[in-house]
């Protein structure tokens, strides 16, 4: 049964038509404790859902479709090391990777004996002449694992830079490797089936670079991180640089195994443990909380709500702290990777809207980009701000005005100003605000690596609840296989002259005008 149909669903609809006419300024003047009534806490961590077009009602409806899709039996599902995703016959594992204290996980004793693993090898580099790190990956095995050592280089080792080469576009791996001394420089080589063709393109380029120097080993300034660990030796790794990944660990889920061991080299395993440690703290909130109290479910229920409803088919990730810089990034594979789906898990096509469009900048720098169309464009996008209270410079004027901004943003989307506070001036109508525009409020106390991985661990069950109430499974990606195998097609006609003539005339077009000016 789709969504569509149930109940909930209908009577969701059904709601809407009711709310539909009242305003969010009504809303909070007929309530004075509506922050305190819409907002959630945890450990560090505010969540604000108090500037959404939602009342007492609208919760309940929301709660009895999280019951009617069986999000709890699925949640368990998750917990128990099921094999959820259907399509790959796989479980999905990464929250047994923070779970450090479960002795009878066999996936939590493999993490845990690699950690040692990590810790070992953190020690070695440590007394070698390395500088430079460089981790060759793309997508799970590039964003997380950047965005982390970028969000809290603060602590990183003086000692110690961390570079990360993903496309394979030969401009980014030449700027990298120009800045770098082969004798000082280690190459992370991250591909679960160490087979990803951007990434051992750019492994292959490395290690000729690499060797170009003399009396340099290859095996000494090479380590991987994948499933395939005969494919590993092939190129040339030795055995103990090594590092394990395992099936039932998706990609953009991988930054908990050994993927995020440039992290733990950057920052040092402390650090790493106390992002795990983060994420385990909401894992055991999302798995114990009751809906209403839940923060990951609210998202996510809030997210069918502004989507299905409110017509909501954007979401802006709007981070006010240059260190969060990356999350959107991070945030556009997590979920619309996840949940960029057209079919349910039968197969049949999906007869209501999937993952919203994600995109996003950090403040206040978006505020003089896209921010016009947030507030007075015709299309409707729903927010998440997200902030961190607590500086690291001591510069407590600008991190105020900051914060001033973030607040007065999510303010005038939610307000608007109408055309009688405009007052009689020139270009009056142009200086109307709707105002009605939904936003979440999300901020940490600090960015330190444990609620930096609540912050992660949140987002990551957010979008699982959203795909299960979707009826969706959030955990392949096979709609970025069909281009990667053409390409490969291509790619061989391009290079060895074949005849391109049976493709369509743009390819053919393209590609000679290409051939022609290269």
């Amino acid at each position: 049964m789709t969504i569509r149909n149930l109940t909930s669903y209908r009577a969701l609809a059904s709601h809407f038509e009711e709310l539909k006419a009242q305003s969010m300024r009504e809303l909070f003047a007929q309530d004075v404790n509506r922050f305190s009534k819409y907002s959630r806490q945890l450990d560090g961590l505010l969540f604000d859902y108090s500037k959404n077009r939602i009342n007492d009602a609208t919760l309940n409806k929301l709660i009895a479709l999280f019951e009617e899709c069986d999000v709890p039996m699925w949640r368990n599902k998750l917990f128990a090391g099921e094999k959820i995703n259907s399509t790959e016959n796989r479980a999905v594992q990464h929250t047994a990777l923070r779970d450090l204290e479960n002795k009878s996980s066999v996936l939590t004793k493999k993490q845990l004996a690699v950690l040692l693993l990590v810790e070992s090898f953190i020690e070695k580099v440590k007394k070698s002449n390395i500088t430079d790190i460089v981790n060759i990956g793309i997508g799970g095995s590039h964003l997380g694992p950047m965005f982390v050592c970028d969000a809290l280089q603060g602590m990183a080792s003086p000692n110690l830079n961390v570079h990360f080469v993903a496309n394979v576009d030969g401009e980014e791996i030449n700027r990298v490797l120009s800045k770098l001394n082969p004798g000082n420089t280690l190459f992370i080589v991250t591909s679960k089936s160490f087979g990803t063709q951007e990434t051992l393109t750019n492994a292959k380029f490395a290690r000729k670079w690499l060797l170009k120097s003399k009396n340099i080993k290859n095996e000494d300034h090479f380590v991987a991180v994948t499933a395939n660990v005969e494919k590993a030796r092939k190129f040339g790794i030795a055995e103990d640089n090594i590092f394990p990944m395992w099936d039932e660990i998706g990609g953009r889920y991988s930054m908990w195994s050994a993927v995020g061991l440039s992290i733990a080299l950057y920052l040092g395993i402390d650090a790493y443990k106390g992002l795990l440690d983060g994420a385990h703290e909401m894992d055991e909130h999302f798995k114990n909380e009751p809906a209403d109290k839940n923060i990951p479910v609210l998202m996510a229920l809030l997210d069918v709500w502004n989507q299905h409803f409110i017509g909501a088919s954007a979401h802006a990730i709007l981070p006010y702290d240059i260190r969060l810089t990356f999350l959107p990034a991070y945030l556009q594979q997590l979920v619309m990777e996840s949940n960029g789906k057209s079919v349910d898990r039968q197969g049949e096509p999906l007869d209501v809207a999937s993952s919203a469009v994600l995109f996003g900048d950090v403040g206040t720098n978006a505020q003089h980009s896209f921010f016009q169309l947030l507030h007075q464009g015709t299309h409707n996008v729903s927010c998440d701000f997200i902030g961190v209270a607590k500086a690291e410079h001591d510069n407590s004027q600008q991190h105020d005005m900051l914060f001033a901004n973030m607040i007065g943003q999510t303010q005038a989307l939610m307000q608007g100003q109408t055309l009688e506070e405009v007052g009689e001036s020139e270009h009056a109508q142009h200086k109307v605000f709707s105002g009605n525009r939904v936003s979440n409020t999300i901020i940490l106390k600090e960015l330190s690596p444990y609620n930096l991985g609540m912050l992660l661990a949140m987002y990551e069950h957010k979008t699982f609840v959203h795909g299960v109430l979707l009826n969706i499974n959030s955990f392949d990606q096979m709609g970025v296989e069909l281009g990667k195998r053409l390409a490969n097609n291509l790619l061989d006609k391009i290079q060895n002259e074949k005849q391109v003539a049976d493709e369509d005339s743009s390819t053919v077009g393209l590609i000679n005008y290409y051939k022609n000016n290269k």
